[in-house]
């Protein structure tokens, strides 16, 4: 295969049956819907039931992808799991996916980039079409963050949720998808974690992780200047979804003033590596942004790290 261009060539989405309100969560711990809102934008999020597991999650929203995409799963030659929620440290859930969804050929692995998982696995499957190493690749967030949340914790339990979202990455005569922007903070691990050893839970300083994410304007910044668009001229932002305030913030700092933003967080909450496509695919389908135009993807979480590029919208 010879160097291409690459582009995303479909999505789709799952969310979990099951809603969840603030209300709901307030009869568990001292909080309220005024509180989570004026906090985090959240009013609803979806929470899996036993049968909607990481992978039955990623089956589903991986299958439809490849429809949108007019591809069959025997034409993918590698399928990555972007998760940090696999039911199993090993195996991971990429060969479970891409089994199940009949990629029999297709090469498959997991990468954990948490909330930045998305942007990375993109990253990572356009650079392999453009080098020629392979021609159609599945990429497959989900994430079933329910599994580590106690539900006691006020300052957690009321953001955290459940979903999946996938695309396919194939090759394109114009490259479509820009380059990465990424980079850590590794001197503090402890700000966002699920640290096992006797606590298997989700814990976050908040305030910490707050102010991270608004410092990262600059490298959003960067991300439009890599790839040659102004923030004026994007279409639409994608940041992950962890807090409404800092989605509206980061789009703020940069200056995207025609741009669509994404706000799938009220209704979806924080889901991690899903968070993307998920708010991605709710824009499509509104039709609030079209084939073509330049969308902004945007990822940061624990490590702490992040990563991000602009993308022309399948």
């Amino acid at each position: 295969m010879s160097a291409t261009g690459a582009r995303l060539l479909g999505l789709g989405v799952y969310r979990p049956a099951r809603v969840v309100t603030n209300d709901e969560i307030a009869q568990r711990v001292d909080t309220s819907d005024e509180w989570i809102r004026s906090r985090t934008g959240i009013a609803t999020r979806r929470i899996a039931d036993d049968e909607e597991t990481t992978v039955a999650m990623g089956t589903v929203a991986a299958e439809k992808a490849l429809a949108s995409a007019g591809l069959t799963a025997d034409a993918m030659d590698l399928v990555i799991s972007a998760t940090c929620t696999s039911p199993s440290q090993i195996p991971g859930a990429g060969p479970q996916i891409a089994h199940r969804v009949g990629a029999g050929r297709a090469g498959a692995f997991d990468l954990n980039g948490a909330c930045a998982g998305f942007s990375y696995a993109v990253s990572v499957a356009a650079d392999m079409v453009r080098a020629g190493s392979v021609r159609h690749v599945l990429v497959v967030a989900s994430e079933r963050l329910s599994d580590y949340t106690d539900w006691d914790d006020r300052g957690t339990c009321i953001l955290l949720a459940d979903g999946a979202g996938a695309t396919v990455v194939g090759p394109a005569e114009t490259d479509e998808i820009g380059p990465a922007v990424w980079g850590h903070d590794g001197s503090r691990p402890e700000v966002i974690r699920v640290a096992g050893y006797g606590d298997n839970m989700f814990r976050m300083e908040g305030q910490a992780v707050f102010r991270w994410a608004i410092s990262l304007v600059p490298m959003v910044r960067q991300i439009c200047e890599r790839a040659g668009v102004a923030p004026a001229e994007l279409a639409g932002i994608v940041p992950h979804q962890a807090n409404l305030r800092i989605v509206e913030a980061l789009a703020t700092g940069i200056g995207a003033t025609n741009a669509v933003i994404a706000r799938d967080v009220v209704d979806s909450g924080n889901t991690s590596a899903a968070s993307i496509p998920l708010g991605l695919a709710r824009l499509v389908d509104a039709g609030e942004i079209r084939r073509g135009d330049p969308v902004l993807l945007f990822g940061f979480g624990a490590g702490l790290t992040y990563c991000g590029q602009v993308v022309r919208c399948p």
